[in-house]
């Protein structure tokens, strides 16, 4: 067996360099925190072949004496923090003392920097850990320091990056978390001499989401804020129909810096259930502030995740805070009719297929209303009349004595209804408001309605249930009769009552009320597969809300269903007195508006 020997020094840096300096990308980010702990306002950062050949960070900070100069890359070397003590309260960017150590350790390093106080600069040079002396040399005040052919004298490690495009996109993204983090910083970014990036200091967030990531994006935000139990939180949240298919957009920071947290990614999720399809994330901007002796950094080398000592606060804080806002804003959907390629931004251009998709839809809608005759618009669109008759057994209460309540709880800008309108295909509902007019899905609209109902109704006790004269029978397997048995409480809820009826059957004595129409064979095999289905993975309250989704979509009228006026009357009376009435259970929009400007835009009307 070989002799066990200590390692030396630049091996350790070159091993830490491994946890620290990940790609490129991890460099420019212990760069630029360095720049904003020196207390930089202007910093410029410049990449060549996607920081492969080189990284460099110019600032206006405080810069470094010579003095100092000599130490800072020495591993664990660090000038914020002294003493133990000093962990529980961290206030900077850095602290550990590993990034300047490993990064010399792995790359051809200069740094040239100038304190204020200065009559001059002073220099050094560190090739893969082999540190030449300080040497006094020209340059501003503040500090460049430029890292050349990363990872060169370790082909295994360098064979490991991507293309250069693959490895500036890391930067970016980078670049990214910090420049929304500080705000009060002037900030340039540049590839191979071409400028990426340019951020004034002191823009507003909206205008840096904007240059950042999309124009759409900044456009469509909600912003909210709260201060309580000493944590303050402000929140730019995307409305439900720019959410994602995945988490990218997503952006949290604590104390102004970026992290991850499973407590509160669960948070946000929660805070959109309901309102955006299932396999679609939420835009978020999250900016929360705590007393750093609240949470602990220290946890990670990359202090990307952070250990809270109240999760569980800040979990119901953020979910509150976001929750009421979503809840007390107007969430219909604006129709987003095509616009021709030339007026819109680059990041902004959709594909041909889409804009042709698009323009097949418009021009429908167009020739729709084209068509319609005076007569014939006037056999369609008809007020309330409550003797009309239908085909349909829609089980609607009475509607109130007035067409269109507006209650006070109604979001204020979600425009008044007129007393006419039409149903489309037996599917959608068109009325008309002020702004132009809104489509409506009656099976989407009718099944949040009783979603809202259903909720009240359990949280109170259980549902209203018919006992059945002639029970159905339904043949279970095993993991199923494991199933009834683990969720008898939640299934009596729901007013079902099941009996075993012989082996592997059981009897439906009982059945939801509300379920009138529906086999009850059929709901219960349904209900069983998502109480066997071990991928949702959910606890006790998301698995009830499900089966409630399941319960709504099935009680709910049907697309291609006629309705009478009276029912359509009811339902858009309904959609007035609800929370979350843009989008039904599984978070598809119910409403659909369109503003008369952009039909006069469709029509060259302008």
């Amino acid at each position: 067996m070989p002799r066990i020997e200590i390692l030396d020094e630049n091996m350790i840096n070159m091993i830490a360099a491994g946890e620290v300096i990940e790609r490129p990308a991890s460099v420019v980010k212990e760069l630029l925190e360095n720049s904003i702990d020196a207390g930089a306002s202007k910093i410029t950062v410049t990449i060549e072949d996607g920081g492969r050949k080189l990284i460099a960070v110019t600032d206006n900070a405080c810069g470094i004496d010579a003095a100092d100069l000599a130490v800072a890359f020495k591993p664990h070397a660090t000038s914020k923090i002294k003493t133990s003590g000093d962990l529980a309260d961290i206030a900077t960017m850095g602290f550990r003392g590993e990034a300047l150590a490993s990064i010399a350790s792995v790359s051809r390093l200069r740094i040239v920097s100038r304190t204020g106080d200065a009559i001059q600069a002073n220099a050094l040079d560190i090739d893969c850990g082999a540190e030449q002396p300080v040497k006094p040399c020209a340059g501003d005040y503040g500090t460049t320091i430029e890292i050349r052919n990363l990872f060169y004298k370790l082909p295994a490690r360098r064979k490991f990056l991507r293309t250069a495009n693959t490895e500036m996109s890391h930067i970016i993204e980078h670049f990214t978390r910090i420049a929304l983090a500080h705000r009060n910083i002037d900030m340039t970014l540049i590839h191979n001499g071409r400028q990426i990036h340019r951020l004034l200091s002191n823009q507003s967030l909206k205008d840096r989401i904007a240059q950042l990531l999309s124009r759409n994006i900044a456009e469509d935000l909600l912003e909210t804020e709260s201060s309580e139990k000493d944590m303050h939180i402000f929140a730019l949240l995307g409305t439900p129909a720019v959410a994602r298919g995945s988490s990218k957009f997503q952006y949290v920071f604590l104390n102004r810096r970026f992290i991850r947290d499973r407590f509160i990614g669960h948070a946000v999720k929660e805070a959109y259930r309901g309102l955006i399809e299932h396999n679609k994330y939420p835009v978020v901007f999250l900016f929360l502030e705590l007393a750093p002796n609240a949470y602990d950094v220290n946890v990670h080398p990359t202090k990307i995740e952070v250990r809270f000592q109240n999760a569980n606060l800040v979990h119901s804080q953020v979910l509150a805070v976001l929750r009421e806002k979503l809840l007390n804003t107007n969430l219909d959907t604006f129709a987003r009719l095509p616009v021709s390629p030339v007026d819109l931004s680059p990041d902004d251009r959709m594909s041909r297929d889409e804009q042709a998709r698009r323009q097949r839809i418009t021009q429908a809608m167009a020739d729709f209303f084209k068509t319609q005759k005076p007569e014939q618009a006037a056999q369609q669109r008809f007020a309330f009349t409550p003797g009309r008759k239908s085909s349909s057994t829609v089980a609607l209460p009475k509607p109130p004595e007035h067409l269109i309540p507006q209650p006070a709880t109604q979001a204020d800008d979600d425009p008044p209804l007129h007393g006419d309108f039409l149903q489309l295909h037996n599917s959608y509902i068109v009325t008309q408001t002020d702004e132009g007019f809104v489509i409506i899905d009656q099976h989407a609209l009718h099944e949040r309605i009783i979603y809202e109902d259903l909720c009240r109704k359990t949280a109170a006790g259980r549902l209203a249930s018919q006992r059945l004269l002639i029970p159905e029978t339904l043949e279970i397997d095993d993991a199923q009769a494991d199933a009834i048995g683990a969720h008898s409480e939640l299934i009596s809820r729901l007013g079902i009552e099941l009996v075993p009826f012989g082996p592997k059957t059981i009897a439906i004595q009982a059945f939801p009320a509300i379920l009138a129409g529906v086999s009850p064979a059929d709901f219960v095999g349904d209900m069983l597969d998502r109480l066997t289905d071990k991928s949702l993975n959910l606890d006790a309250e998301r698995l009830l809300h499900e089966l409630l989704d399941m319960t709504a979509c099935k009680a709910a009228i049907k697309a291609g269903q006629s309705l009478t006026n009276t029912e359509m009357a009811q339902l858009l009376a309904d959609k007035q007195t609800i929370e979350r009435a843009s989008h039904c259970p599984h978070g598809r929009p119910t409403t659909i508006k369109f503003t008369l400007t952009e039909l006069e835009k469709q029509f060259k009307r302008t």
